[in-house]
C-alpha cells in the first residue's frame, strides 16, 4: 500500500496566521504553476482528487494541508510564476512562501517539483535560496519525465543533480511521472524518512 494511501484534507490557510500550530512534522510541496506538483501528490497519495489538478495554471491558491495522522501533515503551496495572476496576489504568495519557507520550524523537508524539460528556472533557484539556509533537506521532482527519451531524461537528472549539489549542498534528484507512476518508490522512501525517522518508517518503503 501507498505511503500517502491515507492521506486526507486537513485544513486551508490564506495567511501565515491561518496555519496550524507547528507541531509535529510536515512536508512540504512546492513548484512552478503547472509544473506537475498537485499531480505529484495525487500519484503518491494513490488519490485522483486529493489535490486539485488544472489545466490551467495557478489555480492552487491556498496553502493546504493533508494529515497523515499522528501529528504529520504533506502541504500542497501555492504554484509560482503564473503571469496571468494578478501583480497583487502574486506578490502575497512570493511573501507567504518565502516566510513559511525560511520560518515554519514543524517543516521537515521540501520537495520541489520541477518540469523536467524545464528545469532550475529562476523562480526554482529563489525557492532553493530562500530554504536551503535553513539547513533542512531538499528532493527535487524531476515530473513529466515521460515526455523525455531514456538519454535525455539521464542527461537532464545529472545536470541538475550536479548544480543543486555545488550550489545548495543538502538536495536529492529524481526522475518522476505522474502518467507512468514512474519514481513513486523512490520518492516515498525520501519522503517518508523525514516523516516518519528511520525507526518508525512503514514496512512499504522499507
Amino acid at each position: 500500500m501507498p505511503l500517502f494511501q491515507n492521506a486526507t484534507f486537513f485544513i486551508s490557510a490564506h495567511h501565515l496566521r491561518d496555519l496550524p500550530p507547528a507541531s509535529g512534522i510536515e512536508v512540504a510541496f512546492a513548484g512552478r504553476s503547472n509544473a506537475g506538483k498537485s499531480s505529484a501528490l495525487n500519484t503518491l497519495a494513490n488519490h485522483n482528487r486529493l489535490a486539485y489538478v488544472s489545466k490551467q495554471p495557478g489555480r492552487t491558491q491556498l496553502i493546504n494541508f493533508f494529515t497523515l495522522g499522528n501529528d504529520r501533515h504533506l502541504v500542497d503551496l501555492p504554484g509560482y510564476g503564473y503571469a496571468k495572476v494578478p501583480e497583487a496576489m502574486r506578490a502575497h504568495w512570493q511573501s507567504i512562501l518565502a516566510r513559511y519557507l525560511s520560518e515554519r520550524t514543524s517543516l521537515g523537508g521540501l520537495v520541489l517539483v520541477m518540469d523536467s524539460r524545464h528545469p532550475l528556472t529562476p523562480l526554482d533557484r529563489q525557492m532553493l535560496d530562500w530554504f536551503c539556509p535553513s539547513g533542512k533537506p531538499v528532493h527535487v521532482l524531476l515530473t513529466k519525465s515521460d515526455k523525455l527519451s531514456r538519454n535525455e531524461a539521464t542527461l537532464t537528472l545529472n545536470k541538475v543533480h550536479k548544480e543543486l549539489k555545488a550550489t545548495w549542498g543538502n538536495c536529492s534528484v529524481q526522475l518522476f511521472s505522474s502518467l507512468k507512476k514512474q519514481g513513486v518508490e523512490e520518492a516515498e522512501k525520501v519522503i517518508g524518512l523525514w516523516l516518519f525517522g528511520k525507526d518508525q518508517i512503514p514496512n512499504t518503503v522499507t
